[in-house]
């Protein structure tokens, strides 16, 4: 409802979410009417949002952040309600005249691949032509996948992000599924990810209840390692001090929103251990040490310096700094030093080299 998009709008300036770099408010599915008004536009729901859109927008804007809403490219969203199929001048026009920042753009019932696309290169330009900066996120990939493989070179050209996987849900087992599909699939995805166009795992499940301490630590870690964008799912009503402390942690978000905008990749895997890394700006490099064991206590992984940035990372000697699970400086190390990492069972370390 609209008070609940107020409020959160409220809890995002006066709890330190704007500040820490979290602008976007975004509304998905079922906020519309289930019939479009006389002229052929979209309408909100009108006991849920009496005042409309455009009254929510300028009051989001009034606290210094942008709002997001949700379409779909077919002829009904995936809740049901009417897409934009046959409609996209028209709403693309609707979002912007109502002061909207971000367009989700759903995939669901769709008659064909054909016009799946059609329609999701026809919303990108729709939205071009509005004049209004318009973030334009899809779920383009994510519904060609099982038939055919996305030309990810395209997909770019129309979109800013897009999901590849299954819906993020509230545990462990979701989480690690984002992460051994985004492994498997870095060959192709990887290279694409740039400034203007991301890969996206999906929300960050922090601050609810399905992730332990360590979890959240790894979802965290790993999202700032594959360069996702960072949006949560979560009611900042309800979130733990801990929580809101590890969404807002400044060293980790610098991570996320590194400027040279280069995803991270797995380099290796080793037993239950997997070692991760992303360039960063400045000749630097994040590095992530995940052990997936789900039993026992924490457990120590070696390897040498010589293994990171194409052994270009340490050459000839190096300054570590760990970021989570807590800030601490591990000092100076030479190019063939070992380093040894101990890691809670589902946790991560996350150093910057």
């Amino acid at each position: 409802s609209e008070q609940l998009f107020v409020e959160m709008a409220d809890r995002m300036v006066a709890d330190g979410w704007r500040d820490a770099g979290y602008e976007f408010i975004c509304i998905d599915d079922c906020w519309m009417a289930p019939t479009r008004d006389k002229e052929g536009r979209l309408q909100a729901d009108p006991k849920r949002f009496p005042g409309g859109i455009r009254k929510l927008a300028d009051y989001v804007h009034s606290k210094g952040l942008k709002l997001g809403i949700y379409s779909d490219v077919g002829n009904k969203t995936c809740a049901g309600f009417p897409g934009s199929y046959d409609h996209y001048d028209l709403d693309a026009q609707t979002f912007a005249s109502w002061g909207v920042d971000l367009l989700k753009f759903d995939g669901c019932n769709s008659d064909s691949l054909e016009l799946l696309a059609e329609g999701y290169r026809h919303m990108s330009l729709a939205l071009n032509k509005t004049g209004r900066s318009i973030v334009y996120s899809c779920e383009w990939p994510f519904y060609l996948r099982p038939v055919q493989q996305p030309n990810y070179t395209e997909i770019k050209q129309y979109c800013n992000h897009w999901r590849n996987f299954y819906d993020v849900y509230d545990s462990w087992s979701s989480i690690k599924s984002i992460l051994d599909w985004t492994a498997l699939h870095q060959d192709i995805i990887v290279k694409i990810a740039g400034p203007g166009g991301w890969n996206d795992p999906d929300m960050a499940m922090i601050g609810n209840f399905g992730l332990s301490w360590d979890q959240s630590v790894t979802q965290m870690a790993m999202w700032a390692i594959m360069a996702a964008p960072l949006f949560m799912s979560n009611d900042l009503r309800h979130i733990s001090p801990e929580a809101k402390c590890l969404l807002q942690n400044k060293e980790v978000i610098a991570i996320n929103q590194d400027p040279l905008g280069k995803q991270g990749y797995q380099l290796a895997k080793d037993k239950n251990f997997q070692l991760w890394e992303r360039p960063l700006s400045g000749r630097a490099y994040a590095v992530a040490v995940l052990n997936q064991q789900e039993i026992g206590g924490p457990q120590k992984f070696t390897f040498s310096l010589t293994f990171l940035g194409n052994g270009l990372a340490c050459n000839p000697a190096c300054s570590i700094q760990q970021v989570l699970p807590a800030s601490r400086d591990w000092g100076v190390y030479s190019w063939i030093s070992s380093l040894s990492v101990e890691v809670n069972p589902t946790g991560t370390v996350l150093l910057k080299v």
